[in-house]
């Protein structure tokens, strides 16, 4: 096995076995408290410029496949783990897990103490970090680190697709995955549900978009339309969308400047819009409001939320570092969700237009679908506005 060493900008360093490509990186450390999903997380464009720590410790039992990335590429900078699979039991796996970081050029480390990693990284906070997977000394590592910078930096632009595209048009890839009864042919890869008419048109904005918010979308009857995060407002309106979608993302919504004002533009245009995760940041900004980092960010399956209207709780899935300011919001929104572990802003709605974001991830892939209705939401609200 490699040799593995990850460093913390305040000193600490860990040394462990290596996995995956013989590669170095820099990066924000942070963990993620899901059991599963593992595949997800590292193709989830949001993770852009991160060493992610998975808090679980087993990982790598049921491989990868190629039906369930979430982006055309994997984005972590780096993966920390406990324990790596020595099987891969899973009739879908294509590759190993160690195989497929090999393959994208992603260094992993496993064989640290990865609980008192998170318990480090809760104290003081996420940190920026280097992962080297080979021979490198402790100082050349830690110095890497320190050298690092997150908070600022437009990610957005390096995961964003760079050219306009329409989702799905021969629905082939948005249908959910169907069980094999025992009729059905060999290939049960292959079995899909039925998929309604795509009958209400929309744009969506790609600031770093997962492939299953376009499944979901297009499940619920939507054709969509994907642009790059640099298009203008008018680009998105001259395809006379019902509807427009703000889609997850990387980084630090403050630095993204040039897609709030575009955002500006939308909301006065009264096109009914849909943000997700750092489409919730920009529309917090639009509106005239502020963001913060977090301490250590939401990362993870299992964060309660609090709908304030109807008192209802879901379980979601979650992955930001940064928060929308509620005191720093004007009197023509609404705070309508807030996170039960902290009460930062999970969720917001304009008093007197056809805007509503929220902070987590209901197209959640492998689950939970607590939130799954937020995208019949929408079609709703594009419903009514007629």
């Amino acid at each position: 096995m490699m040799k593995a060493i990850l460093a913390l900008e305040d000193g600490s360093i860990f040394h462990g076995q290596g996995f995956g490509a013989c590669a170095s990186a820099c990066g924000e450390v942070c963990f993620n408290t899901s059991m599963t999903g593992y595949q997800e997380i590292l193709t989830d464009p949001s993770y852009k410029g991160q060493i992610v720590t998975m808090t679980y410790p087993l990982i790598g039992n049921y491989g990868v496949n190629a039906a369930d990335v979430e982006s055309w590429r994997p984005h972590v900078a780096g993966f920390v783990i406990r324990e790596l699979s020595p099987v891969v039991s899973n009739w879908r796996a294509d590759l190993s897990l160690a195989e497929y970081l090999e393959k994208n050029g992603i260094p992993g480390l496993q064989g640290i103490d990865t609980r008192a990693l998170t318990k480090k990284l809760r104290v003081r906070g996420v940190m920026n970090g280097f992962i080297c997977t080979g021979e490198m000394s402790d100082e050349e590592a830690l110095q890497r680190a320190k050298e690092f910078v997150f908070v600022g930096v437009d990610y957005v632009r390096e995961v964003s697709h760079r050219k306009a595209f329409r989702w799905d048009e021969k629905d082939e890839q948005s249908a959910n995955f169907k069980l094999a009864s025992g009729n059905a042919p060999t290939e049960a890869r292959d079995l899909r549900e039925p998929l309604p008419p795509a009958d209400i048109p929309i744009v969506a904005f790609d600031y770093g978009l997962k492939y299953n918010i376009l499944r979901r979308l297009r499940q619920h009857g939507f054709s969509v339309e994907v642009l790059p995060a640099a298009a203008s407002a008018a680009e998105a309106l001259a395809h006379k969308p019902a509807g427009i979608f703000l889609s997850n993302g990387p980084g630090d919504p403050a630095a993204l400047h040039y897609i709030v004002r575009e955002v500006k533009t939308l909301v006065d245009s009264g096109v009914p819009i849909f943000g997700i995760c750092l489409g919730h940041q920009v529309l917090g900004l639009a509106f005239g409001g502020k963001t913060f980092k977090l301490k250590f960010g939401h990362r993870g399956a299992n964060q309660p939320v609090k709908d304030l209207e109807s008192g209802r709780v879901e379980i979601t899935s979650q992955n930001h570092g940064f928060a929308v300011d509620p005191k720093s919001l004007p009197k023509d929104i609404a705070v309508d969700r807030i996170n039960l572990n902290d009460q930062t802003v999970e969720g917001m709605r304009h008093k007197t237009k056809p805007v509503f974001c929220v902070q987590y991830h209901p197209e959640a892939s492998p689950g939970p679908h607590d939130s799954t209705p937020l995208f019949a939401e929408f079609r709703a609200l594009i419903a009514k506005r007629g």
